[in-house]
């Protein structure tokens, strides 16, 4: 299977691809309320590693998300599923802005962390995964439940999502052959559970250490690396065509 990284601005990064070039996203947003999170000491994902210097990401202000959706919607097949990765208070903001860029939410999907993290009022064991549609799509497994169990990664790239969870998604909502994107893709595991699953990717990120970190993941999975002109054309929708 192929896949293309850019390294830029997810917002910039939507706008330079064609429209209905993508068959399914995927994507985990540096939301705003990390930096509150941050701020009364319940979350660690903003801190830099120990295993690099780099400054993982920056945050994502809620102010853009009306134009990260109106272009996610654009770039979508006509019919297409888009899951947003984010935590109860950013639900609230990101839900009737999806709707207004014309997305259908259907419901969150819990993703059970199984061990409890860190947390003020009650210590955190979950995240959410928000379920938007645009058009009309079936499901390909309608007997999957709304919550998924999987244990969260720890000692991996800040925010790092366990694969078998995304493999869930890429399988629900896209069929062999297909194009998943994640403009936030930091590590590439959205490409990953993509192509494990016989998809081809298409990832942005603005930090150069999640392109490389990506690159070398993508590329042990099998993947061929080409351009995002060359994957990213218009037209091919949910046809499943080769390049």
């Amino acid at each position: 299977m192929n896949f293309a990284l850019c390294r830029d601005d997810a917002v910039a990064y939507l706008r330079a691809l064609p429209d209905r070039s993508v068959d399914l996203m995927v994507t985990d947003p540096a939301y705003e309320s990390l930096e509150k999170h941050r701020a009364v000491g319940t979350t660690t994902r903003l801190k830099q590693s120990a295993a690099s210097s780099n400054t993982w990401f920056e945050i994502f202000k809620n102010e853009r998300f009306a134009d990260f959706f109106a272009q996610a919607h654009r770039v979508l097949s006509d019919n297409a599923h888009l899951y947003f990765l984010c935590d109860q208070e950013t639900m609230f903001v990101a839900k009737p802005i999806a709707e207004e860029a014309g997305f259908r939410f259907w419901k969150p999907i819990v993703w059970d962390k199984v061990t409890i993290g860190m947390g003020y009022h009650y210590r955190a064991r979950y995240e959410l995964v928000l379920f938007f549609e645009k058009g009309k799509r079936k499901l390909n497994d309608l007997g999957v439940p709304d919550v998924l169990a999987f244990p969260r990664v720890r000692g991996g790239y800040p925010t790092e999502k366990p694969v078998p969870l995304l493999q869930v998604l890429v399988e629900q909502s896209s069929s062999e052959g297909e194009r998943v994107c994640d403009p936030f893709m930091g590590s590439g595991s959205t490409g990953v559970a993509a192509l494990s699953r016989g998809r081809d990717f298409l990832g942005g990120d603005l930090a150069e250490n999640a392109i490389e970190r990506a690159r070398a993941r993508l590329l042990e999975e099998g993947g061929t690396e080409v351009t995002t002109s060359e994957l990213a054309r218009p037209g091919r929708g949910q046809l499943g065509l080769l390049l």
